[in-house]
């Protein structure tokens, strides 16, 4: 049964899943741009999200190119553009508009659940 609702509800609980988790880094960033030596962090979200949703990539042939084995949804640290004389490496700015993006993208896929959902009670309604 489980398999039926995680096929129902698509990929949206994993990206909520990993929009969360890079909300919360965005959050610790900003939380600590004044802290000496802080060192911003961030998620790849679209490779996280690939991960999550189980895409590996395969050799067919051997003489194939071998996949990228970094794990995606692992810490990454943020190259900065203009680091600060104590070490931190947090640009406020940036931070806030990843955050707003990270946001906005974590309601959409709030939003595309609560469609499948509703999508789900109707069909369950036989509506």
């Amino acid at each position: 049964m489980s398999k039926l609702i995680d096929a129902a509800l698509g990929i949206h609980p994993k990206a909520l899943a990993v929009g969360a988790r890079r909300l919360e880094v965005l959050a610790a960033n900003m939380a600590n741009a004044d802290t000496p030596g802080y060192k911003a962090r961030d998620i790849d979200f679209r490779s996280a999200l690939r991960e999550a949703a189980g895409a590996r990539l395969e050799r067919t042939h051997a003489r194939h190119l071998a996949g990228h084995t970094e794990t995606a949804g692992e810490l990454k640290y943020r190259v900065p553009n203009q680091p600060s004389l104590d070490g931190n490496t947090v640009d406020a700015e940036l931070e806030q508009t990843a955050f707003a993006e990270a946001a906005v993208r974590y309601q959409a896929s709030l939003d595309f659940l609560a469609m499948r959902i509703e999508g789900l009670r109707k069909a369950l309604r036989g509506e």
